[in-house]
């Protein structure tokens, strides 16, 4: 199994910058693909970026493509997910997920999340 855990959320004022870890364990992150989802208040999760395990590909949902980059370091097992021009709506409670389903919506193995507060 993986153990996920994210750090890095946190307060941040409208056209700012974060960048969320994710630190992995129990097993290395280059065998799964890995992604970022988030969950605004009382909303569903939903999938925000993607890097593929083999091709190194990666995806984006439209809301955050061009601002958003995710990034794999997998000498230290860890994933990334750097914030630019942060809006309001980008508000939630942002998870790590590990899996091995070619779907970019399937994951196995979740962390426990980190806030992030976007301030208009």
């Amino acid at each position: 199994q993986v153990q996920l855990v994210e750090s890095g959320g946190g307060l941040v004022q409208a056209g700012g910058s974060l960048r969320p870890s994710c630190a992995a364990s129990g097993r290395t992150i280059s065998n799964y693909n890995m992604a970022w989802l988030r969950q605004a208040p009382g909303k569903e999760r939903k999938f925000v970026a993607t890097i593929r395990r083999t091709t190194l590909n990666t995806y984006y949902s439209d809301s955050v493509k061009g601002r958003f980059t995710i990034s794999r370091d997998n000498a230290k097992n860890t994933v990334y997910l750097q914030m630019n021009t942060l809006a309001p709506d980008d508000t939630g409670v942002y998870y790590c997920a590990a899996g091995q389903s070619p779907s970019i919506s399937s994951y196995d193995y979740w962390g426990q999340g980190t806030q992030v507060t976007v301030s208009s």
